[in-house]
């Protein structure tokens, strides 16, 4: 006879009830943002990027800006991954944000002069390129993109 009234009183199934007796569906993750070892995006960016697959890493680039908004890791990762595969518009967008946090340093520089390479706008290339030269002369990678420029200048586009 017990058995037969608090089966009488249940109203909704167990497996929808949470602890609190609010439904089950309070306690699902909806929100935009999931939880990320703090460098896992990066690295798998990196990764995706080093072995030119430009548009995986844009994609986790993208992702990795929306979760951590104030790493310039992810923006430059995110501006290079837009260059690499066209998306200029997003990489504009991308260096802007990047003159706020790293704007005057060879990284910047060196990244956006490359941009600019890509475009086919050597000018400009040359210009930020020569900056970066400035703020650090011995850094290997501006050498090589200004020794890049030089050969593009000497051969024909075909």
């Amino acid at each position: 006879m017990v058995a037969l009234i608090l089966s009488g009183c249940q109203s909704a199934a167990f497996d929808d009830v949470a602890a609190f007796g609010d439904s089950a569906k309070t306690l699902e993750d909806d929100s935009a943002v999931a939880f990320y070892k703090n460098d896992e995006l990066i690295t798998t960016g990196k990764l995706q990027f080093k072995e030119k697959n430009y548009g995986k890493s844009y994609a986790i680039y993208k992702r990795a800006v929306a979760v951590f908004p104030q790493d310039p890791a992810a923006w430059l990762g995110f501006a290079a991954s837009a260059d690499m595969i066209g998306r200029f518009d997003t990489s504009d967008r991308a260096y802007q944000q990047l003159s706020k946090m790293i704007g005057n340093s060879p990284v910047y520089y060196n990244n956006i002069g490359y941009s600019h390479l890509l475009r086919g706008d050597l000018p400009r290339a040359r210009q930020y390129f020569l900056k970066a030269y400035e703020l650090d002369p011995a850094n290997e990678t501006t050498a090589r993109n200004l020794e890049l420029m030089k050969n593009s200048v000497k051969y024909a586009q075909r």
